[in-house]
């Protein structure tokens, strides 16, 4: 992946689109049509389609039948979707195979600057279910996605205006890594910018307080290059976390306080199939399906 450095525009020249045709999708497609439009981009607009060893659960006798029957219900979407798209430079594509494989290639192929898709379809003709292969899909991505979880319904304006957006940073280099995303869209849009830093112990627990949260002020203010402060308005915050509360439900409550457009993380890479689930990912999946906002993640 690409790495983009702190206080330079971010150039998305192709975007991905994944959908599996759910009301989930639908949400996702109009952010993906907003930041095309906005950044000039080209709307690449991908389904994948089941391989044979996806339906060994039907009898041999039934694959055709149920293939056909298939070809043509996405057929009509592909359709319906080409509507959509018209006026903007884009392609339809319909791989085969596992979902991230296919999109990982596709990815690659196409040398897509952004991923969007909409997590937690439970309609579409193929699923994408956040804890499954939509996890896998935004952890193995070589560029960042934007996912639009299940509590999203508001469609943004014809413009892709992220006039609020939330960085969240433990200051690992995975997080950090999030950085250059954020810094880029808030000046673009002049938006404003909030840093935070969730320490997972109670303030009650911590000695000096006054002196930790200076400190962690001080860091987060530093990770704001001079340059960028005329073009976005940052605030930096820390925040305490709370018994019995996990530092997702503090995102999100900073997040919802701030009426924030969109949240920006950094994600830990996958080491193999089995490194899926690591405390990072769990928090990003998490924040994922309960923001009201998209969420844009970055691999670190």
């Amino acid at each position: 992946m690409n790495t983009v450095a702190v206080g330079k525009r971010i150039a998305l020249k192709n975007i991905l689109f994944a959908t599996d045709f759910s009301p989930c999708s639908n949400v996702a497609l109009s952010y993906a049509l907003s930041v095309a439009r906005r950044y000039g981009a080209t709307l690449h607009a991908a389904h994948v389609m089941p391989t044979e060893a996806d339906m060994l659960y039907l009898s041999p006798e039934s694959w055709q039948a149920a293939s056909e029957e298939e070809n043509q219900i996405v057929s009509r979407y592909v359709d319906q979707l080409e509507n959509q798209l018209r006026g903007l430079p884009h392609r339809v594509l319909t791989p085969r195979g596992r979902v991230a494989d296919a999109l990982a290639e596709v990815v690659e192929a196409c040398q897509i600057d952004l991923l969007v898709l909409g997590t937690h379809g439970r309609t579409g003709v193929r699923k994408l279910l956040m804890g499954s292969v939509a996890e896998e899909v935004f952890r193995r991505a070589a560029c960042p996605v934007l996912s639009v979880g299940p509590n999203v319904f508001r469609k943004p304006h014809r413009e892709a205006e992220f006039q609020g957006i939330l960085f969240a940073t433990d200051f690992s280099p995975a997080s950090l890594a999030a950085l250059p995303y954020a810094i880029s869209l808030a000046e673009e849009d002049e938006a404003r910018l909030w840093l935070l830093h969730v320490v997972g112990q109670p303030a009650a627990g911590i000695a000096d307080l006054e002196a930790t949260t200076s400190f962690l002020l001080r860091r987060l203010r530093e990770l704001i290059p001079p340059e960028a402060e005329p073009w976005c308005h940052s605030e930096c915050l820390v925040e305490f976390g709370e018994l019995f509360a996990s530092p997702v439900e503090r995102i999100l409550q900073v997040a919802e306080e701030r009426a924030v457009d969109l949240i920006v993380l950094g994600v830990r890479p996958v080491r193999s199939n089995v490194g899926l689930v690591t405390h990072l990912a769990s928090t990003t999946a998490q924040i994922l399906t309960q923001a009201a906002c998209p969420v844009l993640s970055v691999r670190g």
